[in-house]
């Protein structure tokens, strides 16, 4: 795909979608991988014919990559991608239809999302060493992540005018710059409040490097990042000897699954956790499924095993 198309391709993704830069490149490069096989088929001189592509095309595409042995998620973000990018060929009248729209997406196997016992949850926050700034830092992280289920990025994204300690309650931008508000308990609270009159203030110091806007900031005052979060989540599964499995995204996971467990109906959870369908949601149903399959298995005496 020339540089051309591609940078109007870009734009088109994340001004008019509102995607990411980076989901917007990704499905860039599933473009240009597409663009790929079209010269292999037809020839590179045909290899940007968007008009001649058909649904056939497409199929053939698809079968391209299950040969390539591509998993079912990846073939079905890069017809996500033609998807798109022929969407906004149809808006630049450049094609006169969508050869991708009829495409079946692949069946995914359901795969259900890591979670912990509460048990294991008080032991992970309880690991950071409070007696050190770092450890007060980790230890507010850790019952934020947990209390609320916001995602790492909307965690390091959080900035001091948008929590609100009275309320008990953070504004928080999730995908698509879609604003919402998370609430916390009593405990997370009261360890985000020590946290931002305490550690917060010797961490940020007088660096010059210093953000007094971020909410969780790093040893030199800097904005945390994403990876470093997902780090320091990883360094305390090992210290309380949890699964290496569980990181940052399976603390939004347990969230959801305990809300439900205790009774929360969906659609508040939808809201809670930021997801546009309720069906996103309804993985943890299954999640809650599973787990009183396990309890009633190792309970009931005619359920176990001879």
């Amino acid at each position: 795909m020339g540089s051309a198309w591609q940078d109007a391709f870009l734009r088109y993704l994340t001004d008019v979608r509102g995607v990411s830069m980076q989901t917007a490149e990704a499905y860039s490069a599933d473009v240009i991988q597409f663009q790929d096989f079209l010269a292999e088929s037809w020839g590179e001189a045909r290899s940007q014919d968007w008009a001649a592509v058909d649904y056939r095309t497409v199929r053939g595409f698809l079968g391209h990559l299950a040969r390539m042995r591509y998993s079912k998620t990846s073939v079905a973000r890069k017809l996500a991608a033609l998807r798109s990018f022929f969407r906004y060929l149809l808006q630049e009248e450049a094609v006169s239809h969508n050869p991708a729209a009829a495409a079946p997406t692949p069946k995914q196997d359901r795969r259900l999302p890591e979670y912990m016992y509460p048990a294991e949850v008080e032991a992970l926050i309880s690991t950071p060493d409070t007696s050190t700034a770092l450890g007060q830092r980790d230890r507010a992280m850790l019952e934020v992540l947990y209390a609320t289920g916001v995602r790492v990025s909307e965690l390091v994204g959080m900035d001091l005018s948008d929590v609100d300690l009275t309320e008990r309650q953070i504004r928080v931008i999730g995908k698509g710059d879609r604003e919402r508000i998370v609430l916390m308990g009593e405990r997370a609270t009261s360890a985000l409040t020590g946290y931002v009159t305490g550690a917060r203030r010797e961490l940020l110091g007088a660096s010059p490097d210093a953000d007094g806007e971020a909410v969780f900031v790093n040893q030199h005052g800097g904005r945390l990042s994403v990876r470093a979060v997902q780090q320091r989540v990883h360094k305390h599964v090992l210290e309380c000897a949890q699964s290496g499995r569980i990181t940052p995204h399976a603390l939004r996971h347990t969230f959801a699954t305990h809300m439900l467990d205790g009774g929360a109906d969906l659609r508040s959870i939808q809201m809670l956790l930021g997801h546009r369908n309720l069906g996103t949601v309804e993985t943890y149903t299954h999640v809650s499924t599973e787990r009183m399959k396990k309890v009633y298995g190792a309970a009931h005496p005619l359920a176990r095993d001879d």
